[in-house]
């Protein structure tokens, strides 16, 4: 007779369960999974962002946004140098294509009647969205008018300082001793960047003075922009992108176009319209469609702080492209202050959990109250139980 084997050990990760057959009740338990076999299990340990392919990829997505800026920027330098500087109506078709695209899927998901009640139930939280982006876009682009693009880099130092604020005081966000490490060493290689436009004349090729009312501008600018990447953060966690995007540029247009029409008649009137001028604005709505598309995406993995970090490389870029373009000269330790940049952006986030700062403290624990969708931790955590709203 054979002796039952009962000493081998299986574990399992899921608990039995019970069927129905007849009047009789059987529990079926799972497949076992033999000791030493368990599924893999993610990185863990002080560096365990550090070590996974999220980490990487948020780098990536942040100097492709810094690309984008780097372009419109230099659109806008192309558009001036004809003769046309428009800052309300040059960032009107953005919004018009964000909204042709992004609101007409949204309605193709919602239905007339569904996307209807969402503009009366969260109308008012996307006009004020985006008026602060309409007019953050407004003041930037007009501070050029007076500053110096030098002076005008000052701008990523004071949004950063609006965003940790806002985030620390209104979504509970509370920075390690790491994290500010980070953001000072970004500030740092960006500080460097200046001290050498300083010593050596702006590479930029600034040629206005700087005067008060354009850093004034530049400030208030850096405010609006501040205030929208922290309510874009907070929307994008808890709505679909294509919403959150298709309602920025719907009443984004109607703001902007607004605006445009009692601003900008005399500078529309005396601008220069040619077939540059046409390739120029078409490729600064491009710049910032792109932009506009990818940003809430790095808002879900990170936050609206790395977010104004990873900008700090734009003016290496611009001054990259520059050197094609414009005939700019790159200075030495331009290359110095780009890497110093970098390794502020590893240390922010070297010793943060798995998913980084995609789990949102405004949205529970375990992100209940948060949207399942591309770059958001509550897919991450359970992409087989929660309700897919969207991307």
């Amino acid at each position: 007779m054979t002796e039952p084997i009962d000493d081998i050990v299986f574990t399992s990760k899921y608990p039995a369960t019970s069927i129905q057959d007849g009047e009789q009740t059987k529990y079926v338990e799972p497949q076992a999974i033999p000791e030493g076999l368990e599924e893999p299990k993610e990185p863990k340990g002080k560096f365990a962002f550090f070590k996974s392919p999220r980490f990487y990829l948020i780098l990536l997505i942040g100097q492709i946004l810094a690309l984008c800026i780097t372009g419109s920027n230099t659109f806008s330098g192309l558009l001036s140098e004809q003769g046309t500087s428009i800052p309300a109506f040059q960032t009107f078709f953005n919004y018009v294509l964000l909204n042709l695209v992004y609101t007409s899927y949204t309605i193709y998901k919602y239905g007339f009647k569904k996307w209807g009640r969402m503009l009366v139930k969260d109308g008012w939280r996307y006009i004020i969205f985006a008026f602060l982006d309409v007019e953050g876009n407004y003041f930037v682009v007009l501070a050029y008018r007076y500053t110096t693009i030098l002076s005008a880099q000052l701008i990523n130092f004071w949004a950063i300082v609006i965003v940790v604020i806002v985030s620390f005081t209104f979504l509970h966000v509370r920075y390690s001793y790491y994290q500010i490490t980070g953001i000072l060493v970004c500030c740092g290689g960006l500080g460097l960047l200046l001290t050498i436009d300083g010593l050596n004349g702006s590479p930029l090729g600034g040629v206005l003075p700087t005067e008060v009312k354009g850093d004034l501008f530049m400030l208030l600018g850096a405010t609006f922009y501040g205030f929208s990447n922290i309510f874009e953060e907070f929307l994008v966690s808890k709505k679909p992108l294509y919403e959150v995007v298709g309602q920025i540029g719907f009443w984004g247009m109607l703001i902007n176009g607004a605006q445009a029409g009692i601003f900008d008649r005399s500078s529309f009137k005396s601008a220069t319209w040619n077939s540059k001028v046409g390739w120029y604005m078409t490729g600064y709505t491009l710049s910032l469609f792109i932009f506009y598309t990818v940003v809430p995406i790095l808002l879900r993995m990170a936050s609206a702080a790395f977010f104004n970090i990873s900008l700090l490389t734009a003016n290496f870029w611009g001054v990259v492209i520059g050197v094609r373009v414009f005939g700019y000269t790159i200075q030495r330790f331009y290359p110095a202050a780009f890497v110093l940049i970098i390794v502020g952006l590893i240390i922010y986030f070297a010793f943060q959990p798995e998913l980084g700062e995609a789990e949102k403290p405004w949205l529970g624990e375990n992100q209940e109250d948060g949207v399942a969708g591309v770059g958001t931790a509550k897919k991450a955590i359970k992409p087989t139980d929660v309700e897919r709203a969207g991307a």
